[in-house]
């Protein structure tokens, strides 16, 4: 694994991932970052910067210009390699497995051999310190890229992803985790895990906005209000009409059946 040390690090901290092709919503994020007069040097991405929508390129390049921190998700591995799926690990007959392969198809032949080399070099686990607190930085989970650990998973699997992360750098205070796209914040054993959420996609609750999370003494879930219409638009107009265009209106999933049933609306 590939581990990366950030420092020491200046807050607010804003932690975003699951920007997922919407360039529409990584711009509002930008102009939010703006606003809140946060640089790019106290920002730090959790993978999945491709997916469900119209702009994996263009998406990636404003990740790129922007220039703050990112680790790979398992989208970044798949399409680095060239894999023939987002490597979500789903079951095959999955809403999500089956809605996938109109997407992935579609950000797989849009991202350059320049962008797909980047990707392969990202880090897959970044670490920092902020206020006296030690803090590691992961995608899914660091026993499984691609796990989905959600609020209310067992204690059991936060215990054994932060024994993995710290076997793997050392003590820490925190983890900051993306991949589930629904952000929360957990306190295990006097440990903090933060689920940053995800920026292009809603957290199935009914409405079109998305989440990041501002992190300084403690961390805080924040909205991010962006032109969800023009990111539909965009999606509609390049054939990816397979739930996801919905549901960034709706703000409601199509793949539900992969969520624990009490976080599904259905």
């Amino acid at each position: 694994m590939k581990v990366k040390d950030l420092g020491e690090l200046s807050g607010p901290l804003l932690l975003f991932g699951g920007g997922y092709s919407n360039l529409q919503a990584i711009e509002a994020l930008e102009r939010e970052a703006r606003r809140l007069k946060i640089p790019a040097s106290q920002m730090i991405c959790t993978g999945d910067v491709v997916a469900y929508c119209a702009d994996a390129e263009a998406s990636v390049a404003a990740i790129r210009d922007l220039d703050c921190a990112v680790i790979a998700g398992n989208c970044e591995k798949q399409v680095a390699a060239g894999a023939e799926d987002c490597g979500c690990g789903f079951e095959d007959d999955s809403q999500c497995s089956i809605l996938a392969r109109g997407w992935y198809a579609h950000a797989l032949a849009q991202v350059s051999e320049d962008n797909r080399r980047w990707m392969a070099n990202l880090p897959d686990v970044e670490t920092f310190t902020l206020n006296g607190r030690r803090y590691a930085v992961i995608h899914g989970g660091i026993t499984d890229i691609s796990r989905f650990i959600w609020s209310v998973s067992n204690e059991t699997v936060f215990a054994e992803e932060i024994v993995a992360v710290e076997r793997l750098v050392g003590p820490v205070d925190g983890v900051i985790a993306g991949h589930s796209g629904i952000a929360f914040v957990a306190e295990v054993e006097g440990k903090v895990w933060i689920n940053t959420g995800a920026i292009g996609m809603p957290p199935n609750d009914g409405s079109p906005d998305t989440r990041y999370v501002l992190l300084e003494k403690a961390a805080r879930i924040e909205r991010l209000t962006y032109d969800f219409r023009s990111a539909q638009k965009r999606m509609r107009s390049e054939g990816l009409i397979q739930g996801y265009d919905l549901a960034l209106e709706t703000g409601l999933w199509p793949s539900e059946d992969t969520l624990p049933p009490v976080l599904r609306r259905g």
